[in-house]
């Protein structure tokens, strides 16, 4: 089954999930940023068939989230080292990762915990305001049209909501 591409509505959920979209992608980019970063241990880590890996890694590469790295000379060995935009992901895979420990962790409780290298404490992620730093929910949000935003295939109905939020 063909995926329709998503990279031309106008919504960065959207543009992003038209990449990030994928659950292998996730758990690639979830294993990279942890640490995990050879092909061989990515496709052992994640059971994952080695095209499909290949074909993931392969737009990560093309899309600038993912660099490849020579760590070996002889033989000539590299591994995937995230980019800037890749590191970025970091906040939305912990998001992912609070939703899922709240939600599907059950009785043995969450598989995985944080530690924040800078206090020495265990931690989760908060979605915060950037000016007043509280707590960011859908309840005390509003969405309103950006500069980039337009009504089209992927925002018919949520085009015509915003913009009539703008002059309300």
């Amino acid at each position: 089954m063909t995926r329709t591409p998503l990279s031309g509505v106008a919504c960065s959920i959207a543009r992003a999930t038209d990449l990030f979209g994928d659950a292998w992608t996730a758990l690639i980019m979830r294993d990279v940023l942890v640490g995990v970063t050879r092909f061989d241990d990515l496709a052992e880590d994640l059971g994952i068939s080695r095209k499909v890996l290949a074909a993931r890694l392969a737009r990560l590469v093309a899309e600038g989230v993912l660099v490849r790295e020579r760590y070996q000379e002889r033989p000539v060995r590299e591994h995937y080292v995230a980019t800037e935009k890749g590191r970025e992901l970091y906040p939305v895979l912990l998001a992912l990762m609070n939703w899922g420990d709240r939600w599907y962790a059950g009785e043995s409780g969450p598989p995985v915990r944080l530690r924040h290298l800078g206090c020495g404490e265990l931690t989760s992620a908060v979605c915060a305001c950037a000016t007043c730093g509280e707590p960011l929910t859908a309840d005390d949000t509003l969405e309103l049209p950006g500069p980039g935003g337009r009504t089209g295939p992927g925002t018919q109905v949520l085009g015509r909501l915003l913009k009539s939020r703008a002059h309300g």
